[in-house]
């Protein structure tokens, strides 16, 4: 297999469990690496085999595994300073791991090797030289990760290429440029990218960046521009602080903007992503580019219009070509086309400028003045279509409902109670029902109701429940909305209420729950 113009090499493995937050067990990362050999990643890095007995299980079982595309790198440093390298015992752990490439990071600061190393100068020099020969005398392809190589080259350039050089010219494979404190600008990464290629010449320089400045991808892309034929990073932008150059949206880039293949697929991006957010228990970022949920949604009227004539207006790149889709929201922002095009996902169908859109249209922007959100909200923006076209008959008629909660003055006792009477074709329900709060209770109380009537109830389940205070200057006045997420294991729907009570806004959110799928 030819070795493409620019490799890339994931470090969530390592470098983005370093970020907060961020957690993965023994068969997470055996699951992470699994699914990015089958994208098509070049390198993954498994961490450092001998900093914790995670890292050391993972090369363990990573050695019993046949690998389709990536190679496995151990990550380590160089070694001690006045130590031989073949007595250094970190050096050792990382041949003992097995892995067909071995990554070492080494100072490139003076600053660090005095103030922090405390060695010579020079000897930080033996230390990178030899580290890499010794691994390339057992058969390693060996990446020299230069930390702090930008700080460094402000500072000091000579010294900077100099580290470079003696892991070059000891057989390094691939000389790496971090930008580890993540704080460099675009102009000067690609200036700098430049430099060293002038000195080592073209293929021996790859790029690692953080995102400390929110350039993690740019400075990446830069210094790809300027020649570096491998970029490191991690899935979805894992990393210490801010995180690192999010390899997601560098593949996208490299492929679709600048031409450069790096992977077999890429219409797997959106998955790749969510699937390892899932397995690090990340709620996923809707507005990543690329892949997040609102990447390629519309809510502008006039961008929706636009959007349906000549989707490039507003859309950069198809999103089918990363597995991601378009979606058309609907807010007080909508035009006529939002409707249209969110009506006719509901089932139903109008022509431009049909005067039932323009009411409907003219219904959604007095709710969401009201407060009314319907982005998240389908099924209450189908009920809301129902009753604007005078196509809805209400489940039941609604006589009254009380919610009570009693509590003892010393806490050890307390309840919660609700009461509802309604109409339900003629016939008359009057329940009562206990719950953990007054909605919980209500919810009780309603299922109770109309279970009689409609069965198929028991198959509901609230999945997620949901307070905004719309205008919290008014204090304990404020306006609420509820949004609510129902399930019956199949299919999910949500609903929303509003209201100047919580209480009413929870049952006019629960209600079009229920009216929603009973009807179906």
């Amino acid at each position: 297999m030819s070795t493409p113009r620019v490799t890339i090499y994931d470090t969530t493995l390592r470098d983005g469990t370093q970020g907060t937050g961020i957690s993965f067990s023994v068969l997470d990362k055996i699951r992470v690496a699994e699914r990015l050999d089958d994208f098509g990643v070049h390198y993954i890095e498994g961490g450092f085999p001998g900093s914790n007995p995670k890292d050391a299980e993972f090369f363990r079982e990573a050695k019993k595994r046949t690998w389709k595309h990536a190679k496995v790198s151990a990550f380590g440093a160089t070694r001690r300073g006045k130590v031989k390298v073949e007595d250094d015992p970190q050096v050792r752990i990382l041949l003992d791991a097995e892995t067909p490439a071995v990554t070492i990071v080494g100072k490139t600061w003076p600053l660090q090797v005095v103030e922090v190393l405390g060695v010579a100068l020079d000897e930080n020099l033996a230390m990178i030289s030899d580290t890499v020969a010794y691994l390339k005398k057992h058969g390693r392809e060996v990446l020299y990760d230069a930390e702090h190589f930008f700080d460094s080259y402000r500072d000091d350039p000579a010294y900077s290429l100099a580290t470079l050089k003696a892991a070059h010219d000891a057989g390094a494979d691939l000389v790496v440029l971090c930008d580890t404190n993540g704080g460099s600008l675009p102009e000067f990464v690609a200036q700098a990218t430049r430099d060293v290629l002038a000195a080592l010449g073209p293929g021996t320089v790859g790029i690692h960046t953080h995102n400390d400045s929110g350039l993690g991808v740019a400075n990446a892309l830069s210094s790809i521009h300027a020649g570096a034929v491998q970029v490191q990073g991690t899935i979805n932008g894992y990393g210490e602080r801010v995180g690192n150059c999010d390899l997601i949206t560098v593949m996208a880039n490299l492929q679709l903007k600048l031409g450069i293949p790096v992977v077999p697929d890429l219409t797997r991006l959106r998955e790749l992503s969510l699937f390892v957010d899932e397995l690090a228990n990340v709620p996923h970022n809707i507005r990543a580019p690329y892949v997040g949920t609102a990447a390629f949604t519309h809510k502008g009227g006039q961008h929706v219009h636009a959007v349906q004539k000549l989707a490039s207006s507003y859309e950069h790149v198809d999103p089918m070509l990363i597995g991601n889709s378009r979606n058309i929201t609907i807010s007080d922002m909508s035009g006529q086309s939002n409707v249209i095009v969110k009506a006719e996902e509901r089932g139903f169908k109008f022509a431009k400028g049909a005067p039932e859109v323009a009411k409907i249209l003219a219904e959604v922007k007095r709710l969401e003045a009201e407060g009314y959100e319907f982005e998240a909200a389908e099924a209450s923006f189908e009920l809301l279509i129902r009753r604007t076209l005078g196509q809805h008959t209400p489940l039941f008629a609604l006589d009254e409902y009380h919610c009570g909660f009693r509590c003892t003055g010393n806490g050890a006792w307390n309840k919660c109670e609700a009461t509802v009477k309604l109409r339900i074709g003629g016939e008359k329900a009057y329940v009562v029902e206990e719950g953990d709060g007054p909605v919980n209770a209500l919810d009780a109380a309603l299922r109770k109701a109309l279970r009689p009537h409609f069965p198929q109830i028991d198959s509901i389940a609230l999945e997620d429940y949901k307070v905004r205070i719309i205008n919290g200057q008014q204090g304990t006045a404020a306006k609420t909305r509820v949004f609510i997420v129902s399930t019956d294991g199949t299919d999910t729907w949500g609903t929303v209420g509003v209201s100047d009570n919580i209480i009413e806004a929870s049952w006019l959110a629960l209600v079009d729950s229920f009216d929603f799928k009973l009807r179906r």
